[in-house]
């Protein structure tokens, strides 16, 4: 059975990404991309759909030991973790070196005291555990080979097979260091160079402590801030500038239940805010790499624009259910590909342009391609802004006027009015001036419950929506407005847990159902985030602190979010690790900095 979401760790090599459990087992790893098929499925299924354990060794009727420590080494995504059992301390030390030719994920088994007897057992199942590939020895290397995949397993350990898994029996004592190393290569290709597993770890270390240093935040929470950037690094697939929004699928957000989707891709909104994250903290050529794939994603056909689009700018993530597997805790379907690709949200026109709006502003090279395009995202949106959407949560119910969605309108044109009073674009700034007096007209007359003082979720509705969070965050109205303290104090009242989260809308009791979808879900953490903001804005400057500090108590022991939190089970759920987590961490952090609101 796989572990808890919050038990597992994050590495990766900025084109793929591995999840480790506490007790030494790879559950999850697609190869060689994030949305490949998983050669490792466990975290979905069983141990019969693929795992990599490597730890002390266990009866064969006992759960296997959990590590008593694990930490990340520095500023780094090399994870080691320390056993202590009967017998002495040992260490492994994962990581995925940075990629240089084939990917790569290398375990080091160091004996710390005593002479502690090890066990590797490495089960490669391709295609999502569905595909048991043949695996034989080429040249003292043992390779698993399925149609176009091919997988290589060296180590110095003896190693031997049963019931179709790889195991290695060894013993280490003080200063041994065992490697085991995984290589990915399509299997036409000759076979993958020899790894050096020390030479790669210092290599890895290397760029990460690097990396780091280019980091300009150094408040109080930089611990927080630092891990949170690291793993939008390690988000980010190398090759285009494209992040995708988790490294897995179909982690649930109701355990149990139905609500299981594919995270592998970029959706626009959340690689917009990253952007926004990464510029302020002195990340400029992350943020110009995505500038450069959105402008090739969007490429020809902006009118068209996706939520989301593949790690490459692919447009086709046709969605399928993989039967075979019976979801992580029964949580099913498991889904790969997202039908909410073709979906109409309006609000990512604004995300996109308040993106390309803070890169102007800090003076990230001009791109003339970039204004060409948000001044075509502009046309378009004057004649659709007034039409119904899916929203910024992708409900599967009917089409509505999502407020939010108004709201990113507004936020389009006027980002792009002052690019055009800037000098920097030509466009007609008369009528697209009325255009956002027209939006923000309609916003608060339609939008907003003049008895309850609050905006609501869309025209006409009496529920709330954490998304209207954001209105003094983007500057639709000042956060000193009677309508926005309305607006947060209902959200505070109607959707909140009893731990002081927020919910992103209600889906209980008569609410049921509202986003076309059976279950429930946990609190959402981007919208807690959002609440400590306006806190902040607000003035109440110490509530914002005590629930920002809440918000970071809710991480694993090594810094990481999933997509929330569940106030009954106490546990993180969604998909692992979230950057729509990550990013308003950083966010909050900045903003409760220079508010001079944490204590110390």
């Amino acid at each position: 059975m796989a572990g808890r979401i919050e038990d597992y760790a994050l590495i990766g090599d900025m084109q793929t990404a591995a999840l480790v459990c506490r007790d030494g087992t790879v559950d999850w790893l697609c190869l060689p991309r994030f949305d490949s098929h998983a050669i490792f499925a466990g975290l979905l299924g069983t141990e019969e759909h693929g795992f990599w354990r490597l730890g002390p060794a266990h009866a064969a009727d006992a759960e296997p030991p959990t590590a008593a420590r694990r930490t990340y080494r520095g500023d780094s995504l090399i994870l080691e973790s320390e056993w202590d059992t009967p017998r002495g301390t040992v260490r492994v030390t994962d990581f995925m070196p940075p990629r240089d030719g084939a990917p790569q994920l290398i375990r080091i088994v160091e004996g710390v005291t005593g002479r502690v007897p090890m066990r590797s057992a490495l089960r490669m199942r391709f295609s999502y555990g569905r595909v048991v590939p043949w695996v034989h020895k080429h040249e003292g290397r043992t390779v698993a080979v399925a149609g176009p995949d091919s997988v290589w397993f060296d180590t110095e350990a003896e190693t031997y097979g049963k019931s179709l898994t790889t195991y290695a029996d060894f013993t280490v004592a003080p200063g041994d260091r065992i490697a085991f190393t995984i290589s990915w290569q399509p299997s036409h290709k000759e076979p993958p160079p020899l790894p050096e597993p020390e030479t790669s770890l210092e290599a890895t270390e290397e760029f990460w402590r690097e990396w780091v240093e280019h980091c300009t935040y150094h408040g109080p929470y930089r611990e927080a801030v630092v891990r949170s950037l690291i793993t939008l690094k390690a988000l980010t697939y190398a090759p285009t500038g494209g992040i995708v929004a988790a490294p897995t699928t179909s982690l649930p957000e109701d355990i149990g239940g139905v609500r299981n989707w594919d995270y592998r891709y970029t959706w626009l909104r959340d690689a917009a805010i990253t952007l926004s994250s990464l510029l302020r903290t002195g990340y400029r050529e992350e943020a110009r790499a995505w500038r450069e794939w959105l402008l090739r994603a969007v490429a020809g056909d902006p009118e068209n624009l996706q939520i989301m689009y593949g790690i490459a700018g692919e447009r086709e993530l046709g969605e399928a259910e993989l039967d075979w597997l019976p979801g992580y805790e029964a949580s099913a379907p498991v889904r790969v590909g997202n039908g909410a690709a073709h979906q109409l949200q309006l609000d990512v026109y604004g995300e996109v342009i308040e993106a390309l709006h803070l890169a102007h502003m800090t003076g990230l090279a001009r791109n003339d391609y970039a204004s060409l395009l948000q001044l075509k995202l502009i046309r378009y949106l004057e004649d659709h802004w007034d039409e119904p959407d899916e929203g910024i949560w992708e409900v599967r119910g009917p089409r509505r006027h999502f407020v939010h969605s108004k709201v990113m309108a507004w936020v389009a044109v006027d980002r792009t009015i002052k690019l055009i009073e800037s000098g920097d674009a030509d466009g007609p700034l008369e009528r697209w001036r009325e255009l956002r007096d027209e939006i923000h007209r309609d916003v608060c007359e339609r939008g907003y419950d003049k008895e309850r003082n609050t905006f609501t979720q869309s025209y006409g509705s009496k529920e709330l929506d954490a998304s209207l969070l954001l209105i003094p965050q983007m500057g639709f109205l000042p956060p000193d407005d009677k309508r926005v303290i309305g607006t947060i104090e209902a959200i505070q009242r109607e959707l909140s847990t009893p731990d002081g989260f927020i919910l992103r809308y209600p889906t209980e009791g008569e609410h049921e159902g509202v986003d076309g979808l059976p279950g429930d879900e946990g609190a959402f953490l981007a919208c807690s985030f959002w609440m400590a903001d306006d806190l902040a804005m607000i003035g109440r400057v110490d509530e914002a602190r005590k629930l920002f500090e809440k918000l970071l108590a809710l991480r694993n022991d090594l810094g990481l979010l999933a997509e929330e939190w569940d106030p009954l089970r106490k546990r993180q759920v969604g998909n692992f690790p979230q950057a729509f987590s990550h990013v308003p961490l950083i966010d909050t952090a900045l903003r409760l900095t220079a508010s001079g609101a944490y204590g110390g």
